[in-house]
């Protein structure tokens, strides 16, 4: 008894300071880096840092893109994936362009891959057929404004081929996008609540139903500006991307 006793002992007189904490101090350690990791890989991949080229087939994107980032227009075709290149500022800021492609099967995809990077947003038109394509220009608009991921970034709409004759002009465009929003709100609206809308990534657009749209009612910068891509007319778009 009286050995058990000494045994018991000698273990109760152990002092804490001379306990290894080597093994705890290790593991904390590799918690912590992994968080770090985790934080920074996290922080890397929401950050914001693209510029969205969109608008439908042949409204002139894909060869401003080109002479943005390559120096030069240049005969293009329909995009089947996006293209990425990077545009510098005359402040030396090189910004990250991306060339989403315009067909109606493939733009709705490649814009919810590049959306959550998304920095700003060039919504590209054709202003001699717009009229004959106003329902697709509108509804592709709608869907890029009303994206959750995308309603607090600025989107320039650069109304394209103002040299030429039959063009409509930016106020025009405007307002006839404005009226056709109104139609298109709705009938999203419609499919919205015939189904369930919890997770929607779509918010409604304008004031309420039962005010017409204008893009004043936005809280975002929107900007419509003239451009010809033929004339290397596009001021609008350059002073744009400066004060990104």
């Amino acid at each position: 008894m009286e050995k058990v006793n000494r045994k018991s002992s000698a273990r109760a007189s152990i002092k804490l300071g001379e306990l290894d904490y080597t093994p705890v101090l290790i593991a904390l350690a590799v918690v912590l880096l992994t968080l770090v990791v985790l934080f920074l890989w996290k922080r890397k991949k929401t950050v914001r840092s693209a510029v969205l080229f969109t608008g439908l087939c042949d409204s002139g994107k894909t060869f401003l893109f080109t002479h943005l980032c390559l120096g030069g227009g240049r005969e293009t075709f329909t995009s089947i994936k996006e293209n990425v290149g990077s545009f510098k500022t005359e402040k030396g800021r090189e910004l990250k362009m991306v060339d989403v492609p315009g067909h109606e099967r493939l733009r709705g995809k490649f814009f919810d891959e590049y959306k959550n990077i998304a920095k700003a947003i060039v919504y590209m038109i054709d202003s001699v057929t717009v009229q004959k394509d106003i329902r697709d220009v509108a509804d592709f608009l709608y869907t890029i404004l009303a994206d959750k991921a995308t309603t607090k970034i600025p989107v320039i709409v650069l109304c394209n081929k103002q040299d030429e004759t039959l063009a409509k002009t930016e106020t025009a465009i405007k307002s006839m996008l404005e009226k056709e929003i109104n139609i298109v709100r709705q009938t999203r609206r419609s499919k919205l609540q015939s189904v369930d809308n919890s997770t929607s990534s779509e918010s409604f657009l304008g004031k309420s139903a039962g005010v017409d749209f204008e893009f004043e009612q936005l809280g975002q910068r929107i900007r419509f500006v003239p451009c010809s891509t033929k004339e290397e007319k596009y001021e609008g778009l350059t002073s744009f991307l400066e004060s990104l």
